[in-house]
C-alpha cells in the first residue's frame, strides 16, 4: 500500500484524486461503485503493479479526496464521463482498459461505447451491462426497497444524519454483503436493518473500515446520493447501445444483484450476448457484491488473464 502514490488532476474548477502504482506501458483505470472509493481497488492495483501494468483509480468528483462539485445534487453520470476523459487526456493516456465495479460499471460501459478509440477493453463486477432508460425500480420491488429509499429526496440524509460516516459504511458493507436485497418494512429505515453488534464481513478489517470512514468523513454523502441513486434515467445520447469493446463481467454467486428484476437475462440469457457481443462472464460461486475485496486472488487472475489476452 506504502507504494500507491496520490495526485491531483484539475478538471474545470476541479481537482480530482488519483490514485497510482506502477509504471508499465498497458494502463488499467478502476471506476470505483457505492460505498467503495479508490481504495477497494487496492489489492488488484498492488497485483497488477507486480504484473507490469500501470493502475489507476480516481475517486468521483464529490467523493473521497476529489473536490465535491459545486452543485452536488445537480451532478450526472455525463460529468462522470467527462471527467473520465479529462483524466486520460491530462495523463495522455491514448487507450486503456476500464474495470468498474457496481454502479462505475454504467460510466466504464457507456465510456466504451461513446469513446471506442480510447478503450481496449472493459472488465466489471457486481452488476452487468444495463442499457440506459427510466429507472423500473418501483414497478417490481417495494417501497422499502433501498434504491427507491435512497432517490427520495431527503429520507437517506435523514437516516445516515443519526451516524457518523464510519457506521454508515460499516452498515451498507454488511448489506450489501448478504444475498438477500436490502428492503425495509414500512416504519423501518434502511440503517436500521443492521444491528449494532453485526459483525463485518471476515475479510473486511476495522482497519478498512477506518480507511472508508475517514474518505466519507471528508465527502460526506451528499454526491453519492445523487450519483448514481437519483440519475437513473438520465440520457446520454449514446450512437448505439451495444458495447462493442472485448468484456469480461466477474459476478459472485451470492450477489444480491442477482436478485434484481431482469438480472438473469442481462448476466447470462441472450439479452446479454445481444448487448455485448464480445462478453465473457464467470461466477466466483461463493462471492459476494464486493467480489475483488472478499477473493482478491481469484479476481486478480482473472483481471490478468483478460489483459493478457486483449494487449
Amino acid at each position: 500500500m506504502d507504494e500507491i502514490q496520490h495526485k491531483f488532476v484539475k478538471v474545470g474548477a476541479l481537482r480530482l484524486h488519483i490514485a497510482e502504482i506502477g509504471t508499465g506501458p498497458n494502463v488499467v483505470v478502476f471506476l470505483h461503485g457505492f460505498p467503495e472509493i479508490w481504495y477497494s481497488w487496492r489489492h488488484q492495483m498492488i497485483a497488477l503493479a507486480a504484473a507490469g501494468f500501470r493502475a489507476i483509480a480516481p475517486d468521483y468528483r464529490g467523493y473521497g479526496l476529489s473536490d465535491p462539485p459545486p452543485a452536488p445534487e445537480k451532478t450526472t453520470f455525463n460529468q462522470l464521463l467527462d471527467d473520465l476523459l479529462a483524466i486520460l487526456d491530462a495523463l495522455a493516456l491514448p487507450k486503456v482498459f476500464l474495470v468498474g465495479k457496481d454502479f462505475g460499471t454504467r460510466p466504464a460501459y457507456l465510456f466504451s461505447i461513446l469513446h471506442p478509440e480510447r478503450v481496449l477493453g472493459v472488465i466489471t463486477l457486481g452488476i452487468p451491462y444495463v442499457p440506459p432508460g427510466p429507472s423500473m425500480f418501483h414497478k417490481f420491488l417495494p417501497e422499502g426497497f433501498y434504491i427507491l429509499r435512497w432517490r427520495e429526496p431527503g429520507r437517506a440524509e435523514a437516516d445516515f444524519g443519526r451516524f457518523d460516516a464510519k457506521t454508515v459504511v460499516r452498515n451498507i458493507y454488511i448489506l450489501f454483503s448478504k444475498s438477500e436485497l436490502p428492503i425495509a418494512s414500512e416504519n423501518q429505515e434502511i440503517m436500521d436493518l443492521v444491528a449494532p453488534d453485526t459483525p463485518l464481513p471476515s475479510w473486511f478489517t476495522e482497519e478498512d473500515l477506518s480507511a472508508y470512514g475517514a474518505l466519507y468523513d471528508k465527502s460526506g454523502f451528499r454526491t453519492a446520493l445523487q450519483v448514481p441513486y437519483r440519475s437513473f434515467g438520465e440520457d446520454f445520447n449514446l450512437p448505439d447501445p451495444v458495447v462493442n469493446v472485448p468484456v469480461l463481467l466477474i459476478m459472485g454467486g451470492k450477489d444480491y444483484v442477482l436478485k434484481f428484476p431482469g438480472m438473469e437475462d442481462l448476466t447470462k440469457g441472450e439479452k446479454a450476448k445481444e448487448l455485448v457481443p464480445n462478453l465473457e462472464v464467470t461466477f466466483i460461486p461463493e462471492g459476494t457484491h464486493f467480489v475483488q475485496e472478499q477473493f482478491p486472488q481469484q479476481v486478480n487472475n482473472l483481471i490478468l488473464a483478460f489483459l493478457a489476452k486483449h494487449t
